[in-house]
């Protein structure tokens, strides 16, 4: 499982139980896991900068996307 899924399902969890305030706990525990997972300890020592590259990308968007689908669901709850 991907950083990216866990945070998305750990996030509609959270709504569904009704805990809404614990989102920006779990983005900041979705970004402290990736900067770890792509922490220079866990690179190829080829120097394979690619991993590097994508890393970051991912974990600069992944708040932002989250976010995006949480609200897309809130809208969708508040729609019924």
């Amino acid at each position: 499982m991907t950083v990216k899924i866990w945070l998305e399902n750990a996030i509609q969890d959270a709504e569904r139980r009704g805990l809404p305030a614990l989102r920006p706990l779990l983005e900041t525990l979705a970004r402290s896991t990736s900067a770890l997972r792509t922490a220079d300890w866990n690179f190829d020592v080829t120097g394979d900068s690619d991993l590097f590259t994508h890393a970051a990308h991912l974990s600069a968007d992944l708040s932002a996307e989250a976010s995006a689908k949480a609200e897309a669901r809130s809208a969708e709850a508040d729609a019924r």
